[in-house]
């Protein structure tokens, strides 16, 4: 039986009186696309920050690729091959495009950088660290902004240099939070896609968050998580869940 890219036990998080995810367990395989999904205020964002070690959990376990990542920080549990994009975009906005994504790559840097450039083959390195970054361009289809500065860039293209500063990490599995927010549609649909084909051809587990339940719904995803305050209320295929009537409901109420 293989292990899970990502498994979630329990995961329980309070603030003060308020319990935001309440005991909630699910896992996702390598190589597996999964949607997250329920309306506003549900815990998906809670449930990324918990699991990413932003957020300390009030009860649970967290395992990443086989290990358990419950109570590390975030630089570990980047470490064991886990890596998020954010709601809201955290470039560095004084930095080029191109820069931005020259960053994240592990193990860059001698231990000085005198030692960086005498270093043998550091050169063919960084050669190729930025055809990496600009093959990752390529994916997103923003190769020409790869000189812009970040500060210039819109909300949607923002999204887009976030899930490509993630991709350069070198992940095994990665959390998305609304990837595509603020994209137009047919761009989203073709970013998807091409993360669909990440996790089809590298085996790179993706869980992601959509607040559009239309249009997860018509990205091609393994299958779906719903989470309604702070529980699960279904997990299955997107069919499954588009003819549900506790989900229907969740999203649009109990007419």
């Amino acid at each position: 039986m293989t292990t899970p890219a990502l498994r979630v036990s329990e995961l329980t998080k309070d603030f003060g009186g308020l319990r935001a995810v309440d005991g909630i367990s699910f896992q996702v395989e390598e190589g597996e696309f999964v949607g997250l999904i329920g309306p506003n205020g549900c815990g998906k964002t809670t449930t990324f920050n918990c699991i990413s070690g932003l957020l300390e959990l009030t009860s649970g376990r967290v395992e990443v690729l086989g290990q358990d990542a419950t109570g590390m920080r975030p630089d570990q549990i980047q470490k064991l091959g886990l890596t998020r994009t954010f709601q809201h975009t955290r470039l560095w906005r004084e930095m080029t495009v191109i820069e931005n994504l020259l960053v994240p790559p592990r193990q860059q840097f001698a231990p000085s950088s005198l030692l960086a450039l005498l270093r043998p083959g550091s050169r063919r390195a960084e050669k190729k660290r930025l055809a990496d970054a600009y093959s990752v361009l390529d994916l997103l289809e923003v190769t020409h902004m790869a000189h812009n500065l970040a500060s210039e860039l819109s909300g949607g293209q923002s999204k887009l240099v976030d899930i490509g500063r993630a991709l350069m990490s070198s992940p095994r599995f990665l959390l998305l939070d609304e990837p595509v927010a603020g994209v137009a549609g047919p761009l989203a649909m073709k970013i998807f896609q091409n993360l669909r084909d990440l996790t089809s051809e590298k085996g790179i587990g993706m869980l992601v968050i959509e607040h559009n339940m239309d249009f997860i719904l018509r990205t091609g995803v393994d299958r779906i998580i719903v989470v309604a305050t702070g529980r699960i209320l279904m997990q299955g295929t997107p069919d499954e869940v588009r003819e549900n009537q506790d989900v229907i409901e969740a999203y649009l109420g109990d007419s």
